[in-house]
């Protein structure tokens, strides 16, 4: 009888539910390109082949440009869609480095939730920096 039955190996398969499929991810092989780093590169980062130290640091870096960029609230429209697209191509690359299940230790992880931060103080200063600049200055349509 039980050969006939589907059973359920965790008790939470149900109609309309979608599985969770836990495969296990090769490890980490490669190494953080940044000179004299031994870290391993996540899987998510291996684009930038950064480890997650480095990743986060240079994030901080490139946000603390744009947020001198936008200060001035006469970033062109197009600019502030490609800052845009940096902090959620960014954010959502870094939830899933966060979320991975790589283990961080707790300085990381206070990093990644302050880089967090970062990417959104930018996006609130590209917002008041566009609320602020009179229409037609900024090439932008209210």
């Amino acid at each position: 009888m039980i050969g006939s039955k589907k059973q359920m190996t965790a008790g939470f398969s149900a109609p309309g539910m979608l599985p969770i499929k836990n495969r296990r991810k090769p490890p980490m092989t490669e190494q953080c390109h940044i000179s004299g780093c031994k870290h391993d590169v996540p899987a998510a980062l291996a684009e930038h082949k950064l480890c997650v130290l480095h990743f986060t640091l240079s994030l901080e870096a490139g946000c603390a440009e744009m947020r001198r960029e936008t200060a001035l609230g006469n970033t062109p429209h197009e600019r502030q869609r490609e800052i845009m697209k940096f902090i959620t191509d960014n954010g959502e690359r870094l939830a899933r480095v966060a979320t991975s299940g790589l283990h961080l230790t707790d300085d990381l992880k206070a990093r990644v939730l302050s880089t967090f931060l970062t990417l959104m103080n930018l996006r609130e200063n590209l917002d008041r920096a566009a609320m602020r600049t009179p229409p037609g200055r900024s090439g932008i349509l209210r």
